[in-house]
């Protein structure tokens, strides 16, 4: 397996953005929720309008851990998805599968649309995890709260979240800049 990045440039979460946005709302929004909520794409898919229709948190038993998360919607994110889904059925998916009736799209299917942006505005180490790193890499910057993010992510220690979050790269890569024999 990979191991992905988070995006760490704030311009290519735009160009992002504006990629997927040529795909269509869907791959646009699938994107947007993942940087803004740091969930894991297992969990991301499995978002039915009733989840997030005249909501301010997203509440779920996650796939992964069996545990229960309430995770609070920005403003941003909150006015995106109630424009998204007017007109959609309660229980449709937010990330439904052009085939067959309301399935959500697969995790492969997700893998597929996040990396062919990517590739089209030059990124590499990209997959779906990059949408969790992403969220976790940014939210760290702004907050240097270790272990706030700690708690979100349900690490065990903070030396894994800020690994996770590519942290400890960046600190190792900027050593290296400056290192010369």
């Amino acid at each position: 397996m990979e191991f992905v990045q988070p995006i760490r440039e704030k311009d290519k979460i735009e160009d992002m953005k504006q990629q997927l946005l040529k795909n269509g709302t869907r791959d646009y929004l699938l994107f947007y929720t993942g940087i803004n909520t740091g969930l894991r794409i297992s969990d991301i898919l499995e978002l039915k309008v009733v989840d997030v229709q005249d909501k301010t948190h997203i509440s779920i038993k996650e796939k992964k851990t069996d545990k229960h998360k309430r995770f609070k919607m920005n403003n941003g994110l909150r006015d995106e998805l109630n424009r998204y889904i007017v007109g959609m059925d309660d229980n449709e998916y937010l990330f439904k599968s052009k085939k067959g009736d309301n399935k959500p799209i697969t995790r492969v299917q997700a893998y597929r649309i996040l990396n062919d942006a990517a590739k089209k505005i030059g990124l590499d180490e990209i997959g779906t995890h990059t949408l969790r790193k992403t969220f976790g890499y940014h939210f760290y910057q702004k907050t240097k709260d270790v272990a706030l993010l700690q708690e979100l992510f349900n690490h065990s220690a903070p030396s894994v979240t800020l690994r996770y979050i590519g942290i400890n790269q960046d600190i190792m890569d900027n050593a290296m800049d400056d290192f010369s024999l």
